[in-house]
């Protein structure tokens, strides 16, 4: 994952910043308590494709 992009990306739903997990490929919106995917390098900033993290993650 680019860092450039990750200075610009934003969530699509509360437009704060996102954070990298590595070892899951997802992008993290610690706001929202979603996480949205990285498919063969491409974040997939879609409401409908993002995930809701559980209670232990993305703190």
């Amino acid at each position: 994952m680019d860092h450039r992009l990750l200075e610009i990306v934003a969530c699509p739903v509360c437009k704060n910043k996102l954070a990298y997990d590595k070892d899951k490929q997802e992008l993290i919106c610690k706001a929202d308590r979603l996480a949205y995917p990285i498919k063969e390098g491409i974040p997939v900033l879609l409401e409908s494709d993002a995930r809701s993290l559980g209670m232990d993650e993305g703190r």
